[in-house]
């Protein structure tokens, strides 16, 4: 095992070291090629380091939305039936810690400077190879560092299994050296196309990159054009291949509401859905019919119930190979499953939705759960996204279901959308005839320089019966969501978060 560097950190250094590095994840044009995303050099660093990842038993889990829910759920109901569970999420929304967890519990600041400063001489060695040779080779990047950070942290914590969420695609993505026991794939959608292709085929085919010989696969994917590449994949592979729809199944309870208050209990928790899922028999491996009704499910929407049955398949498929998961244990880790920031309420009178919405299936998703749960006199939308996002198709889903809009930027990051750009979109799109918009551009669409100021405009805006809801990117929810949680005085500094989405 490779032995700690004699340097001394503190975490702000040990995170300035890390920041320094290659960081596609604050790229304004992130390219997608195998001499810059390629497995070599991830697989090169955990070698140095004692191939941690060789140690692991993981679930690896990609798609273009809902991955992270989904690996979050699986990850609480393995912790609920007693295993210690390593969990690794990208991105971050408040700490770099938030991506490494075990039980639940963040990694601590101190952890994350030992984890620097083993994983330190490794790099250097290889930044310092790279150069002696005179090469152009890129040397370990952040997202490269910090995965293989959280293999060694897994495997020096005696983790019995670690769900492992891909960052980007798939097939190149750095979490893809792992050999999983399952490999999931959540949702097939368009997101960074310019990466991953132009057609839901191209796209599945990069997310189906982490389908390994043998190992069985578990999809939510419905849709005919990516759901056939990924069905081939896993045939050429030699895997069995779980769909929904096909060998299991699920239906879904809103809360009915009439009153956003009415979304909370007396202690101020919120309302959760209710699941029912059905897993059809599979004579071919043995197993039956199993039913499991009124599943409490702690996270709000339809599509967290369908993320829920992708996570209750692979729970199956884990029994199935001797996992002891109880019904209790399943019905406690979904009840108890939270996720920052996803369509998380953070306040009330007014009520405030936070999301990471920043494409158009995951804004499908966000509306629909608005429609379903929140009632409210008026609806205010503080709007921000990244340059490469589709603001437009988000946009033309959002505007008809909002009085009014604030645009603004994170800070944060160099790929935020100019937020006078966003505006002027929106008043494009509420001239279209099909757009279900009409305001008045000058009393209904409002411009900011930065979130903190969007906060104070949108505080002077609203009413105790309104709902203003946040979203657009996953930078943009990491820089609000201190905001609008603590009064504006007292709200702490923002750490950079980064981000594949």
């Amino acid at each position: 095992m490779m032995q700690s560097s004699n340097e001394v950190f503190d975490r702000d250094s040990a995170l300035a070291y890390l920041y320094e590095r290659i960081n596609y994840e604050r790229t304004p044009s992130v390219t997608y090629r195998a001499n810059e995303f390629k497995l070599d050099r991830m697989r090169e660093l955990l070698a140095r380091l004692g191939n941690p990842h060789d140690r692991l038993k993981i679930v690896h889990v990609a798609g273009t939305k809902g991955k992270g829910s989904t690996s979050t759920m699986i990850a609480s109901v393995l912790s609920a039936a007693g295993y210690r569970t390593g969990l690794y999420t990208s991105p971050h929304l408040e700490r770099l810690e938030e991506r490494m967890m075990v039980d639940g519990v963040v990694c601590s600041s101190q952890e994350l400077v030992e984890l620097v400063a083993l994983i330190r001489p490794a790099v250097d060695a290889m930044d310092a190879e790279g150069a002696g040779r005179g090469s152009r080779r890129i040397g370990p990047t952040f997202f490269e560092i910090t995965t293989a950070m959280a293999m060694l942290y897994f495997a020096r914590r005696g983790m019995d299994a670690v769900v492992l969420e891909v960052g980007l695609g798939g097939r190149l993505d750095s979490t893809n050296v792992c050999q999983p026991l399952v490999s999931v794939i959540t949702s097939i959608s368009f997101d960074h196309m310019k990466q991953l292709g132009n057609t839901l085929a191209a796209i599945a085919g990069e997310k189906a990159g982490i389908v390994k010989p043998g190992i069985p696969v578990v999809t939510g994917v419905t849709q005919d054009e990516p759901l056939t590449v990924i069905d081939r994949v896993a045939r050429q592979n030699g895997c069995r291949l779980y769909r929904v729809g096909k060998d299991f199944d699920y239906s879904y309870e809103h809360p009915a509401v009439a009153q956003c208050e009415a979304m909370f209990d007396s202690s101020g928790a919120i309302t959760r859905g209710i699941v029912h899922y059905r897993e059809r028999e599979a004579a071919d491996i043995g197993a039956t019919e199993r039913r499991l009704e009124n599943v409490s499910l702690g996270l709000l929407g339809r599509h967290q119930a369908a993320n829920a049955a992708v996570a209750l398949a692979t729970l199956g498929l884990l029994q199935r190979m001797g996992w002891k998961i109880p019904e209790d244990a399943i019905r406690r880790g979904l009840a108890n499953v939270r996720c920052p920031a996803r369509i998380e309420v953070v306040q009330q009178h007014p009520t405030v939705v936070l999301d990471v919405a920043h494409n158009v299936a995951s804004i499908e998703a966000l509306v629909e759960v608005l429609n379903e749960n929140f009632a409210a006199s008026r609806r205010l939308l503080l709007f921000a996204a990244s340059k490469d996002k589709d603001a437009r198709g988000m946009l033309r889903r959002l505007l008809p279901h909002f009085d009014q809009v604030l645009f603004t930027r994170f800070v944060n990051n160099p790929r935020s959308a100019d937020p006078e750009e966003l505006a002027a979109l929106a008043r494009e799109l509420a001239a279209e005839p099909d757009c279900g918009w009409r305001h008045d551009e000058a009393n209904h669409i409002h411009v900011c320089p930065d979130p903190q100021a969007a906060w104070q405009q949108m505080s002077s805006l609203i009413n105790p019966d309104d709902l203003v809801c946040v979203t657009g990117s996953f930078f943009f929810a990491a820089e609000m969501r201190p905001l609008v949680q603590q009064p504006l005085a007292a709200a702490p500094a923002i750490e950079t978060a980064g981000s594949a989405a």
